[in-house]
């Protein structure tokens, strides 16, 4: 019988250049991802994606997460590369691990850990990008296959990991989120899963029934259509972000907000809604040319924004609803999701609702989050 499978990605982390002065010396990171789909066979995939030199990798593993930096006992997996136990990663490049046999239910915690056998200095530019979950640095040492490693430092950035793939059935599709910092989940609580991606994962690992569908964050804090800023603009990184990665049918795009806050005030970056609707048109096409679907969001409300000053005026607002009505109204996508009018204040249109608000009104709250998962209609995937 021909073989049906093929690879999904089950998680994923948009690569970006890591925040602060970061660095390490002979250290093992341990990750902790939250799969979407479940699978019996995986691989890791492992970004360079901005380093300016070779990643040295002197050894990987892939558990079961138990509790903490520890794994499950006897779910540890070494994994290789090309069948060899560490890899140079160029700079610039991914590197796909070879596949080893694990079984892990939906919404199952692993813990991905890699040996930095020498030294990666803080000019190196190091591929990270923020979690909203606690990760784990060793004192120096290789703890790869240490079932309770020991901790050095924590972190809340994910350090090289871009994904996990699950090798499952030829009919199960991938969605992924393409985003800024609200579809990242900052300022939601860290370790609680609360990010509009997370929800969505858990309501398709409930639902019973319909196509299996995998969901891979790559929201990425700041992010904009148009500009780069931290990291690749939207335009920049589909191809990467969205069109290569595995298994991926369908696509949901909530970005604009940044475009409009132009966080660095300069002249040539600020915006129209016509702009960035030409930006989205173009995703649209190159991903219509791949065989997926892609769906727009509307922006949320940011009128009573602290977050940063003077971020909003009222001919910014004019083109926040230039975008939305051109997504509720446009033949050109193929679905949306209306994320405005999930959690907008109903008296107060320019705001978020209180409750779905986590005080600073440009991020939602937990619940807030939560909602806008709950606003993405489940038969678009189908």
């Amino acid at each position: 019988m021909p073989d049906r499978s093929h690879w999904v990605g089950t998680w994923a982390a948009a690569p970006a250049p890591a925040e602060g002065n970061v660095g390490f010396n002979n250290q093992t990171l341990r990750f902790n991802p939250r799969i979407s789909l479940a699978g019996n066979r995986l691989r890791v995939r492992i970004s360079n994606a901005y380093g300016n030199r070779p990643l040295i990798i002197g050894a990987a593993g892939v558990g079961l997460r138990d509790k903490g930096p520890a794994i499950i006992a006897g779910s540890h997996r070494k994994l290789t590369f090309g069948g060899g136990e560490g890899a140079a990663i160029a700079a610039g490049a991914v590197l796909f691990s070879d596949a080893v046999e694990l079984s892990a239910g939906p919404l199952a915690d692993l813990a991905v850990s890699l040996y930095l056998p020498g030294e990666v200095p803080a000019n190196f530019t190091v591929t990270g990008r923020y979690a909203r979950q606690t990760n784990y640095i060793s004192p120096p040492g290789n703890y790869v296959s240490e079932t309770a490693m020991p901790v050095g430092n924590l972190t809340d950035q994910w350090f090289f990991l871009c994904g996990v793939d699950v090798l499952a059935e030829s009919h199960t599709g991938a969605v992924v989120a393409l985003g800024d910092s609200l579809t990242d989940g900052n300022i939601s609580t860290i370790d609680a899963f609360c990010r509009w991606p997370d929800q969505l994962a858990r309501r398709l690992a409930d639902r019973g029934g319909g196509r299996p569908m995998a969901v891979m964050n790559n929201g990425l804090g700041g992010n904009r259509i148009l500009h780069d800023i931290r990291g690749d603009s939207g335009l920049r990184r589909f191809d990467r972000d969205v069109l290569t990665q595995p298994g991926v049918t369908h696509a949901i795009v909530m970005l604009g907000t940044n475009d409009l806050r132009n966080r660095w005030a300069k002249p040539e970056e600020e915006v129209t809604g016509e702009q960035m609707i030409a930006g989205l048109r173009q995703m649209a096409l190159r991903a219509r040319g791949r065989g997926i679907k892609l769906f727009a969001a509307t922006l949320t409300p940011f009128g009573n924004e602290t977050f940063m000053a003077n971020a909003w005026n009222p001919t910014r607002e004019e083109h926040r609803l230039t975008l939305n009505n051109w997504i509720r109204e446009s033949t050109e996508l193929d679905g949306m999701v209306d994320f405005d009018a999930a959690i907008r204040d109903p008296h107060r249109p320019t705001q978020m609702l209180a409750a779905y608000d986590c005080g600073d009104g440009l991020h939602p709250s937990d619940l807030g989050y939560c909602k806008l998962g709950d606003a993405i209609e489940l038969a678009m995937f189908e």
